[in-house]
């Protein structure tokens, strides 16, 4: 009766993607948007209802002198934040003047100048003086080196306040250097420039604590993948890295969530960098970053900010002054380094793939990182989202055998909620996540190769101060993409890297000799003065005559401030206009979201896109099972499975035990590092001798777990071999009592096993 409808063809299934993509964004959006939009419509119906019952409670008398005492208060407040702005304007030019030096507020010295390098840079290396504070640096410490990003601001986020990366390490001891930049780049300066620069840092530190472990590297943000380049091209240099907030795979997202990652298909790739930086005289100006930054939340950057400074301006001056101090402080890129942040990573996601290169003839292989990689994201971070950090690991290695088998150590710790910046300069985060991460990179290298998620739990205080627990869980390369819904958007990506490609090419060709003889020195100056993100800082400075005696108003101000009660209803009618405009905006962004989302989904992810993208996707090199055995690292320890001795039977029942639990809690790895360096015949070893120990008994754990079990009496060959291999392993593990069940069975089973085998077994027999 009715016709059966026909199957789709291989060309309408791209379209039916693109169209699922589509309503599954626009769902989204609109959902999120219906949530955003129900709480703020309870909190302002709150707001509104403190407002009306303040109004009701007062007589026309009192509401009179509400009134009065509100627009004294309002007048004050004004003053004083026009004050706060004034100050902000000459802090800016101060700052510019000096050259923008770091906002660290310890003292430092430059220890090794990038620009007297022989491939010059304007990076620097400097050596953090912990004089001021108090603390004494042990020279035996393992030392850290924290790289900042280099993203339109200046350095020194990572060392703004006590509570930072900086003095998380300094606290405990270690000695720790900061890699920062002046704002202008030394001529014809490349990536791979300031690459080589900070080699030579990094080798610079090594020769100085000859004692010491190669240092740990912290990158934040652009300074991640930073890190990442400088650790896969100088893999001997490096103890283990960090990468706070990193953008590695720059296509990677949620649908209806992320829209910031659309933003160079919806603008034409590379095209307006290359157009910038010729209109600025072949440099790109790092305030165009920080504008980019700020549009993605005007609500918060454009009016809350200011807003906030004004209700509290009588105790937040500071606060503000402290941070505008960084944020106003821009630098300048090469065009070459701005055009190959583009192309390599968020345009053309080639570092994620393996597929960049530093320079002609020298790719860039993330798998010949060598030390431990931790890998800090938030859901809460809309510039770098934890897929855009963590998707690179997905994307290099075959799965977690591999990296097992590589004897590398990669974990990554996803915060719930914490912003972007605030991964680098929160108190709470720097107290509770950069400090276990600190106490972690102590003994990581105890810690079995393999993927991991580093778990911080709160504890209950026991009256000594707030505690946590850290595990470290083994994870596969599926728990990783479980984070996000699926990659399905990235072809589209393939498409915008392939059409920046043919726009730079034709810009190049056309355009580029025009742009280039508009440009001259002034009209690059004045653009450069009058760029929004400066203009809005130096109009306000004392430097305007419109600002004459606004300090010694304000002075006045202060010395006869005239504060308005909180439950004055007129403030709380000032608060209730400030969350709704706020609320207004926060809606305009969600709109634009959407919009851009929408835009770029029909342009790329339809049949043409997939067509046009094609040969930008790339194709990924996957190792099979029987492939990653044939390796040499896992044929070599698979043939000497059954030979060894004492070393070899406590670190294989460590990590058959870890196995067994499916985690390492953070004192047994501890305990564990402390039996590697003070037990013989651990102690005796050098670094690298037991890490090619720990390396070798995993892989014979991981191909050959029953095996590897049932030869354990042919490593421990006496009866006091095999109580002492217990009673270590035992120290480690804890008592039976604190063990999983599982961890229980397969102890007692090593134990009966090992009981139940001759006395002595081989060559202690002879």
């Amino acid at each position: 009766m009715f016709a059966k409808r026909p199957e789709p063809t291989a060309a309408a299934a791209p379209i039916a993607d693109q169209l699922s993509l589509l309503q599954t964004a626009l769902q989204r959006h609109l959902a999120r948007m219906q949530e955003v939009n129900a709480a703020t419509h309870d909190q302002l119906r709150a707001e509104m209802r403190a407002v009306t019952e303040q109004l009701q409670a007062r007589t026309p008398t009192d509401l009179m002198t509400a009134w009065t005492e509100y627009v004294t208060d309002a007048a004050e407040r004004s003053t004083l934040t026009l004050d706060a702005l004034r100050q902000r304007g000459d802090v800016f030019l101060d700052h510019e003047a000096a050259g923008n030096p770091p906002v660290l507020i310890y003292d430092y010295e430059v220890v090794v100048d990038g620009k007297d390098l022989a491939r010059p840079s304007n990076y620097m290396l400097l050596r953090i003086k912990p004089d001021s504070f108090d603390i004494e640096v042990k020279d035996w410490k393992r030392p850290y080196v924290i790289i900042d990003p280099r993203a339109g601001h200046g350095p020194g986020i990572g060392g703004f306040k006590p509570d930072s990366q900086v003095g998380v390490a300094l606290s405990d001891g270690h000695p720790v250097y900061f890699v920062a930049f002046r704002p202008v780049p030394e001529p014809g300066q490349t990536l791979a420039d300031v690459t080589h620069s900070e080699a030579a840092f990094l080798r610079y530190v090594r020769d100085h604590h000859r004692d010491a472990p190669n240092p740990i590297v912290v990158g934040n943000c652009q300074g991640g993948w930073a890190t990442a380049i400088l650790a896969a091209t100088n893999p001997d240099l490096t103890g283990p890295i960090v990468l706070n907030g990193a953008p590695m795979s720059y296509w990677s997202g949620r649908l209806g969530q992320d829209p910031m990652r659309y933003t160079g298909g919806n603008v034409g790739g590379v095209l307006p960098v290359l157009a910038l930086a010729d209109l600025n005289g072949g440099r790109f100006d790092g305030a165009n970053l920080v504008l980019n930054f700020e549009t993605l939340n005007p609500g918060r950057t454009w009016f809350r900010k200011y807003y906030d400074l004004y209700a509290n301006v009588d105790t937040g001056v500071g606060r503000f002054l402290e941070f505008e101090r960084w944020w106003g402080g821009f630098f300048l890129m090469n065009e070459a380094e701005m055009r190959w942040i583009v192309e390599n990573l968020f345009i053309g996601n080639r570092l994620g793939k393996n597929e960049a290169r530093l320079e002609t003839g020298r790719p860039i292989d993330l798998k010949h990182i060598k030390a431990p990689i931790i890998v800090f994201a938030s859901h809460g971070d809309n510039i770098t989202p934890p897929q855009q950090a963590l998707n690179w690991i997905v994307d290099t290695y075959t799965d977690e055998t591999e990296i097992e088998v590589l004897g590398q150590r990669v974990l990554y710790m996803v915060h719930e909620e914490v912003g972007h910046l605030g991964i680098f300069v929160s108190s709470a985060v720097a107290k509770r996540e950069h400090s276990q991460m600190a106490s972690t990179l102590k003994t990581i290298e105890a810690l079995p190769p393999g993927l991991y998620e580093m778990i911080i739990e709160d504890v209950q205080g026991d009256g000594h101060g707030k505690r946590f627990t850290v595990r470290f869980d083994r994870r596969k390369m599926a728990d990783i993409l479980s984070i996000g819904d699926g990659r399905h958007e990235e072809p589209a990506f393939a498409a915008v890297a392939r059409l920046s490609e043919q726009l730079a090419e034709s810009y190049e060709t056309f355009l580029r000799p025009v742009m280039q003889q508009m440009s001259t020195p002034d009209i690059a100056s004045m653009a450069k003065t009058l760029h929004p993100m400066r203009a809005q800082r130096s109009i306000f400075a004392s430097t305007n005559p419109a600002m004459s005696g606004i300090a010694k108003r304000a002075d006045d101000v202060r010395n006869d401030r005239h504060p308005v009660s909180q439950d004055n209803p007129f403030l709380l009618t000032e608060r209730l206009w400030a969350d709704a405009i706020e609320a207004q905006m926060n809606f305009a962004t969600s709109a634009r979201g959407m919009l851009a989302e929408m835009t770029f989904l029909w342009m790329y992810a339809g049949p043409w896109g997939q067509w046009y993208g094609r040969k930008n996707i790339g194709k990924r090199i996957r190792k099979s099972a029987d492939e990653l055995r044939a390796l040499p690292p896992v044929a070599e320890a698979l043939a000497r499975l059954e030979q060894g001795g004492f070393a070899e039977a406590v670190v294989r029942m460590l990590i058959l035990l870890a196995n067994a639990r499916g985690n390492v809690r953070k004192d047994r790895l501890d305990r564990s590092a402390q039996l590697m360096h003070e037990q013989e015949p651990f102690a005796s070893m050098a670094a690298g001798e037991r890490a090619h120990l720990i390396h070798a008994q995993d892989l014979c754990v991981r191909f050959e777990p029953d095996a590897a079990l049932a030869a354990l009496p042919k490593l421990l060959r006496t009866a006091e071999e095999r109580r002492r291999a217990f009673d270590l392993v035992k120290y480690v593990v804890g008592d039976e009592s604190e063990m999983e069940p599982a961890s229980k069975a397969l102890f007692t089973g090593m134990r009966d096993q090992l009981n139940a085998a001759p006395r002595t077994i081989g060559a202690a027999a002879e």
